[in-house]
């Protein structure tokens, strides 16, 4: 059963004066191969005066390229949107049959497709250490990506941090502590190294409260709960492109939304743009709403529910009684013996 939600992300900047801006480019509406269904978004710039564009980046995500004729005090950034979460299973996709085992070889036409994705752009003593450690023995596909996903989680502790861009792979391993960007890219590189073609994603991630506690582990957020997230895809042929998350160890499933999935952190910034010196208070949140919904085996009907469904039933009763309607329900022998299982 679905759980539809909706979800609003706003951000504000208040200058301490007026000051203009440079055109800014806004990454803050799903990607076209987003799998958790949308029924509205809606994108709001609240500013005295603007013009906005929608276009796509090279690399097909949805970008609004914002102009700014004016100079402006302040600048508000607003996304709406509603979305349904019907689950998805992570696993449910075909490889290719030359790709099915690792380590395999891209063919020619798709690594050339691909060639943005496969650039390592770093190669330091650190990096060059955990790689060593990958077992490369040829094993399923699959295997490989979960393991050295779930390794990854456990080697990197998660942070929440303030300070702009991405931290270096040496950074991140140094100090085995990350932001998910900061794992994100790690993990990014990680894949190159391997040879697989993998990208950097800036999107939202969703947690609901779980309707029962766990009886056998973490039973997952208290609160429901959304905001800016990162995380790792990775192109396997046949499959796509498939979503890593190295801050969980677990494949990116509907509540995870892509917003830009480019093959460097700094082209999937949510927002990017420049403004003449002066000093900046930032305001923002992300917030989810239950809209709908469906009554489900861990949350079924509730009393009201129940009084309306019986009371419908007591006047379909009525009726048929009126109009004389008849029913019966038959039967057939179902017992088989033990002993004369033919008879």
């Amino acid at each position: 059963m679905a759980i539809r939600v909706g979800i609003e992300h706003y951000t504000a900047y208040h200058f301490d004066r007026a000051v203009r801006l440079s055109p800014h480019l806004v990454r803050l509406r799903p990607a076209p191969h987003a799998r958790t269904p949308l029924h509205d978004y809606r994108l709001h710039v609240e500013a005295q005066e603007h013009r906005l564009y929608w276009q796509q980046d090279p690399f097909g995500n949805h970008v609004a390229r914002v102009v700014f004729p004016e100079p402006l005090e302040r600048l508000v950034v607003n996304v709406t949107l509603t979305a349904e979460l019907v689950v998805v299973n992570p696993f449910d996709f075909f490889v290719e049959r030359y790709a099915e085992v690792f380590p395999f070889r891209y063919d020619a036409p798709l690594a050339e497709a691909l060639r943005p994705c496969f650039e390592r752009t770093e190669d330091g003593p650190l990096l060059r250490s955990w790689l060593q450690d990958v077992d490369r023995r040829p094993r399923p596909i699959v295997h490989f990506l979960v393991d050295v996903n779930q390794r990854l989680q456990k080697d990197i502790a998660y942070t929440v941090r303030m300070q702009p861009g991405v931290q270096t792979c040496e950074q991140t391993l140094g100090q085995a502590l990350g932001s998910c960007r900061d794992s994100g890219w790690l993990l990014v590189q990680i894949l190159r190294h391997l040879g697989l073609a993998a990208r950097f994603v800036s999107g939202y991630l969703v947690q609901l409260r779980p309707d029962a506690a766990s009886l056998d582990g973490p039973s997952g957020p208290e609160e429901d709960f959304t905001d800016l997230h990162a995380w790792a895809e990775v192109y396997v042929p046949g499959a796509g492109w498939i979503g890593l998350d190295p801050t969980s160890g677990l494949f990116a499933g509907e509540g995870h939304i892509p917003l830009a999935c480019t093959p460097d952190p700094v082209s999937a910034a949510p927002v990017s743009g420049y403004s003449d010196p002066c000093e900046v208070r930032f305001e923002f949140h992300n917030r989810v709403t239950r809209v709908h919904e469906d009554p489900r085996v861990t949350r079924p009907y509730d009393d009201a529910q129940w009084h309306a469904v019986q009371a419908l039933g007591r006047r379909v009763d009525r009726e048929l009684q009126a109009e004389d309607v008849r029913l019966t329900m038959g039967g057939e022998p179902t017992f088989i013996s033990v002993d004369d299982m033919e008879g």
